[in-house]
């Protein structure tokens, strides 16, 4: 039984509309990750949260001393960021190396500012997590999720082959 062109559109349309899981290891880039402080964290615990990782955590905090290059006496997020974010990357990038009593959350937005930067840590090439899932990871994009599953849509090429099969077909 011949295919009508009406039935070839419908299917075109059907896969272009249609999204895709696909291993994301198939060239895609590492993703780099920091450790900041919650938008919605208060002072007083992000404080107490950030001397203990100066302190007992082993947080490298130099850069947010007075006269480093990141010192924010006006900041206790950005202040809080940067050593949480140091204990992250020195403590394998897992859940727990990010959460500071809830305060912190991992991120893939670069936090770096004026002339502090943040080191990054990074993700497998496949989009997996070092270490598990994190339960308040923000700005990961829409595209890919940490479970190593990225969606893709036919649609960038459904147009166009839509109208070869109709003036062609």
């Amino acid at each position: 039984m011949p295919t009508s062109k009406s039935h070839v559109l419908a299917l075109l349309l059907l896969l272009g509309l249609s999204p895709l899981c696909v291993a994301g290891g198939g060239g895609a880039p590492p993703q780099e990750l920091w450790c900041v402080a919650k938008n919605n964290a208060e002072d007083a615990s992000l404080q107490g949260a950030l001397d203990w990782a100066c302190g007992a955590g082993g947080a490298n905090c130099d850069p947010i001393q007075r006269g480093g290059a990141c010192y924010d006496p006006n900041s206790v997020q950005n202040t809080a960021s940067f050593a949480f974010n140091d204990y992250f990357l020195k403590h394998g990038m897992t859940d727990d190396s990010c959460n500071f009593n809830n305060n912190a959350a991992v991120t893939s937005l670069n936090p770096s500012y004026g002339n502090c930067k943040f080191p990054s840590g990074m993700t497998g090439s496949n989009g997996s997590f070092s270490g598990s899932t994190p339960s308040s990871s923000v700005g990961l994009g829409p595209s890919e999720d940490l479970s190593g599953c990225r969606k893709v849509s036919w649609g960038w090429w459904l147009w166009p082959l839509m109208f070869i099969v109709y003036v062609f077909g």
